[in-house]
């Protein structure tokens, strides 16, 4: 599954992402990881989240970015949410077509159970159709 927190740069994006996150650890029976561009909201997260800053590995392209996010899944059968961040700068897409990536992640989450939930700097209007019924906030 994937849900998308959509808006424009400063909008309070990501402080609904790290509430949301924060707040899933009352209900999630599995894993939890957050993935950023740094380490910065460390101290925002509560400690049962692991935070991975993505710019530490070589993540350069989509399909680098989507090897990254199957590695994970590869090696936590537990894990239930991931929480993506600056979901076009972590995956590559500034300025690309998205729809191919979010077509992706759902069938990766139909497949190992993980419910992804996307920060996108675009409105909501502005995404791909196979991406506007997943839109949860728009800001």
């Amino acid at each position: 599954m994937v849900q998308i927190i959509a808006g424009g740069k400063g909008k309070g994006k990501t402080k609904h992402l790290l509430d949301m996150a924060n707040g899933s650890i009352k209900t999630a029976k599995g894993s939890i990881v957050y993935l950023d561009k740094s380490s910065k909201h460390m101290y925002e997260l509560s400690n049962k989240i692991r935070l991975i800053n993505v710019n530490e590995f070589q993540v350069n392209s989509n399909e680098s970015f989507i090897g990254f996010v199957c590695g994970i899944i590869s090696q936590d059968h537990d894990l239930e949410i991931m929480f993506l961040d600056s979901f076009l700068k972590l995956a590559s897409l500034e300025g690309e077509d998205i729809s191919q990536t979010i077509a992706t992640l759902k069938n990766i989450g139909e497949k190992y159970h993980v419910t992804f939930v996307l920060s996108i700097s675009l409105d909501a209007h502005e995404l791909p159709d196979n991406a506007r019924e997943d839109v949860i906030v728009s800001l």
